[in-house]
């Protein structure tokens, strides 16, 4: 799958450092920067987010309710098969050197870029202890028009996906640029993430994906919540021409607007943050791959904000690394989700002197024993991480007629058991490099399972964990329930 990134790109970099005095000659802190990490920003962050996805494995989903056909059908598609390429202009100074190293040498994205004729912006934020105490702006006066090449509308034409990340620089508002999306919204999804100095979507957009503010400065509507959401999006979806609306909410979710039906809310889990920056290209990139996978529309929308509260709960573009070594990258593929967030909670109870419990499995089919066990295993600490085998994982272990229940759709009762605080998806026959990224206090699996024999006990060894048993419940199993199940029809 071909996903193609359109839009204004920026260099984001972070200072990060300590305070410890006030400046002589004024009454402002002291910032000793002790490191520095840069990063690509505006689209160049989209596009990173998915490439980062793609370098997982699994995926899809199955179902119809999609947008125009892009969600319907059997579903399928492997993120380790995507393809993310970056149509943007670019300059050609120290910082542009800069992005084309970070996107192309160290992301792996084919960079698709003509001449922006301006400096590249530059946002430069300075942290202490982990607050944001700065931001400075360098190059982010209004450039002149961007020359737009046949190399640019060739790869727009070429796209199987669409993300426009418009930050207001006048690349969207280039004709020839726009007819090249016109044309290609009527055959593939294009989700449009608008900006309110931008350019308003192309007629037959499947998905528009302003924030709350946003929505309500570009309709004119007034209101707050979701009641001001819906009389934006309805508004929105009515002057754009845009098959749906979706209005992010931060915690209260996203409301989802179509014609011919009422608004749909869908909720969002609690996560603390203290800088929402990147939240809504989280959502863009996961909308624009899921919708690519051909799941359905309301499922897409909920996969995207539950990554989005992940990568927030994470640290956000905070926790973001600018580059991974291939060592780095290799082991950390085989998360192929969750992981940040799974990783997250396991440093702060660590912190705090708890101890962190994982488990691991198929889930298959979630039955008693499932629960009972993962119960148990939660009481002997302070979080459980459940690492569940992907579909590819399961299907390679169980037999091609497996798994019976999508990862995605295993992640979600897992979550929402009160003893689970996360679930990291591997795509490994074997957690061992899941434990390794989790560094677990306690492995636990049910009694049926010999410690000794278990090839996790050797890595929890490593930094002196230990594999428990907890007391195994006989008579249920996924195979004994799916017979059954087959029986009755």
């Amino acid at each position: 799958m071909i996903v193609t990134v359109v839009g204004d790109v920026l260099l984001d970099v972070d200072l990060d450092g300590r305070t410890t005095k006030l400046s002589p000659d004024a009454p402002v802190p002291v910032v000793g920067v002790t490191h520095r990490r840069a990063r690509a920003g505006g689209a160049g962050l989209v596009a990173a987010m998915l490439a980062g996805d793609g370098d997982g494995g699994g995926g899809g989903g199955r179902g119809d309710g999609g947008v125009r056909g892009y969600g319907s059908g059997d579903g399928g598609g492997h993120r380790g098969g995507l393809r993310v390429e970056l149509v943007t202009a670019l300059g050609d100074d120290e910082g542009a050197g800069e992005l084309r190293s970070l996107l192309e040498e160290r992301a792996g994205i084919r960079l698709v870029a003509g001449p922006s004729g301006a400096p590249t912006p530059v946002k430069t934020r300075v942290r202490t202890d982990g607050h944001a105490v700065a931001r400075l702006d360098e190059g982010c006066d209004p450039p002149p028009a961007p020359v737009v090449t046949e190399q640019m509308l060739s790869a727009v034409a070429a796209a199987e996906v669409i993300v426009v990340a418009d930050y207001g620089r006048g690349l969207t508002a280039v004709p020839a640029l726009r007819e090249a999306l016109a044309r290609r919204a009527a055959v593939v999804p294009v989700i449009w993430d608008p900006h309110p100095a931008g350019t308003e979507p192309v007629p037959g957009t499947a998905v528009v994906t302003p924030n709350l503010s946003e929505a309500l400065a570009l309709s004119g509507a007034s209101g707050r919540g979701i009641a001001g959401a819906a009389r934006a999006a309805s508004a929105l979806a009515g002057s754009w021409g845009a098959q749906t609306v979706v209005v992010t909410l931060g915690h209260e979710g996203a409301l989802l607007h179509r014609a011919g039906s009422g608004p749909l809310v869908v909720p969002a889990p609690r996560v603390e943050t203290l800088d929402p920056c990147g939240a809504g290209d989280r959502f863009a990139a996961t909308l624009a791959r899921s919708l690519g996978e051909r799941l359905p529309l309301p499922d897409a929308v909920q996969r995207a904000i539950d990554e989005a509260a992940a990568f927030l709960g994470a640290g956000g573009v905070a926790g973001l690394r600018a580059a991974t070594d291939p060592e780095e990258r290799a082991e950390s593929a085989v998360l192929v989700g969750g992981g940040r967030e799974a990783v997250a909670v396991a440093a702060r109870v660590r912190a705090a002197g708890g101890t962190v419990v994982a488990t691991g499995g198929c889930f298959d089919l979630l039955h008693a024993g499932h629960a009972r066990t993962l119960a148990a295993a939660r009481a002997l600490g302070d979080c459980l991480i459940v690492c569940l085998n992907s579909d590819d994982s399961v299907r390679r272990l169980k037999g091609a007629d497996r798994p019976i229940m999508s990862q995605d759709d295993r992640v979600a009762l897992l979550s929402a058991l009160e003893c689970v605080d996360a679930v990291l998806v591997f795509d490994e026959d074997t957690p061992e490099q899941a434990i390794r990224r989790l560094e677990p206090e306690l492995w636990v699996k049910g009694g049926d399972y010999v410690a000794a024999a278990l090839p996790e006990t050797a890595v929890l060894a490593e930094w002196g964990g230990q594999t428990v048993t907890v007391p195994y419940h006989p008579g249920r199993s996924t195979t004994r329930l799916a017979s059954a199940l087959a029986k009755v029809g």
